[in-house]
């Protein structure tokens, strides 16, 4: 079969190392003459490997010993709901960032709890989410800042925390960018993400908290409730135990690769390749502000509906995947997540600039 790269935005690439290590292991794990599909949860064989998998990603992410880490379910939409739950006990009032769809997704989700006051206090709706908004000074007494780090959709990242929130409580969603950035983890309370865009296969759900969260949190069904969550190490119900232990391979890939440090720089390089070939070509256009755009997901359109769509069907044929883009944003995007080889973004540059020489005229 010809080689393939997969630029979907999640359930993305993974590490071709790690999906022959799943390969291998996956009809008797450890010599165990099981699975791992078929492993209990209360087994010695899931304990080890859950804690390998949390003490690798503290490694990675240098995550302090007064934060929490689990691996829950209900993917980053969950956690919309159960911040607000868990965190906003205080003031009932929660600030939000609204940079796009899914912060968005964030708000509605806090409106519709009762006793819940969500307010955004910046906005990127007046670029069309284009650029990321100033964030002012913040007078008000919120009991949390909310902020999606990156923006899948539309293409914008914050590459380090705004000025204006060092000293807020800040929860951030980093689902599409955790392990591809060297962010701090002590500069926010609390980190979700979903695991599927650049930790391993849909059906896990990362939270780092700090540990002091936890005080004065109100009693709440037990599955809702980060208390009894870090009480019963993530193991209330039957945990996703595939999806925590393939993201324990890539944890132990990712430091095989020199960690998060070495990946931000793979991810700059990638991403610079593909953003130079876009402002250099007649045909190709990056909406987004040049200073707030994505490593890991790069929108960008020719100006035409009809050759979008051809792009992406002549980019199948020579083996590049799902390059078609949100149907909110349109054109294509390319997601480049750390699994995303060098070489499947050359093969890209290289598709691109032969398609633009096949609609030699049109311009941008």
């Amino acid at each position: 079969m010809p080689q393939v790269y997969n630029f979907a935005a999640g359930p993305a690439v993974l590490p071709a190392e790690v999906v022959k290590q799943v390969q291998q292991e996956l009809t008797s794990y450890q010599k165990s003459g099981m699975s791992i599909l078929e492993i209990s949860h209360r087994s010695s064989l899931f304990t080890n490997l859950q804690t390998a998998a949390e003490n690798d990603l503290r490694q990675l992410m240098q995550i302090p010993v007064d934060y929490d880490v689990l691996f829950l379910q209900g993917g980053a939409t969950l956690q919309f709901t159960m911040t607000a739950l868990n965190l906003a006990h205080k003031t009932g009032k929660i600030a939000f960032v609204d940079t796009g769809h899914w912060s968005q997704r964030a708000i509605q989700e806090a409106s519709l709890l009762p006793d819940i006051k969500p307010t955004v206090i910046a906005s990127g709706k007046e670029s069309k989410f284009t650029a990321l908004p100033d964030i002012p000074e913040i007078s008000e007494n919120f009991d949390y800042v909310h902020l999606t780090i990156n923006n899948t959709i539309e293409g914008t990242m914050y590459h380090q925390l705004p000025v204006n929130l060092k000293h807020q409580s800040v929860v951030a969603d980093m689902s599409s960018i955790i392990l591809g950035y060297n962010y701090q983890v002590k500069d926010f309370d609390l980190i979700y993400a979903g695991a599927q865009k650049n930790i391993g296969p849909a059906g896990l759900t990362v939270v780092i908290l700090k540990h002091e969260l936890l005080k004065n949190i109100p009693d709440l069904p037990a599955m809702l409730s980060y208390p009894k969550q870090v009480k019963k190490n993530s193991t209330l119900n039957t945990p996703p135990v595939f999806a925590i232990y393939t993201a324990g391979l890539v944890f132990k890939w990712l430091l095989s690769q020199g960690g998060v440090a070495a990946m931000q720089q793979q991810n700059e390089i990638k991403a610079q390749l593909l953003y130079d070939e876009i402002a250099n070509s007649k045909l190709y256009h990056s909406p987004v502000t040049v200073a707030d755009r994505s490593l890991t997901n790069i929108p960008f359109v020719t100006g035409s509906k009809e050759l979008d769509t051809e792009f992406v069907v002549r980019a199948t044929e020579k083996g590049l995947l799902n390059l078609k883009g949100h149907r909110l944003v349109g054109g294509m995007r390319a997601s480049l997540y750390n699994a995303m080889p060098l070489a499947g973004v050359k093969q890209l540059v290289e598709f691109m600039q032969q398609f633009e020489m096949n609609h030699e005229g049109v311009a941008k």
